[in-house]
């Protein structure tokens, strides 16, 4: 049974968009804004001190089951 919070479509993509950032990361006021803290609330992302949200291992482990492949 499935016992993840539901990611919404949007969320889903983007989290993929922050994993094509790699270490760059995604800046802080673009329009997928709600969908980076929501996913920060989730822990799946984090904001560093330099005001860029980048993929934590959970993010990473949600893509894998929910979009694809990482690597």
């Amino acid at each position: 049974m499935w016992e993840e919070p539901y990611l919404e479509t949007c969320c889903r993509s983007t989290l993929h968009r922050l994993l094509l950032c790699g270490d760059a990361g995604r800046p802080t006021g673009l329009r997928d804004q709600p969908c980076l803290e929501r996913l920060e609330r989730m822990g799946f992302v984090r904001l560093r001190d330099d005001g860029r949200f980048v993929i934590m291992e959970a993010g990473l482990e949600r893509h894998r089951l929910e979009i694809g492949p990482t690597a």
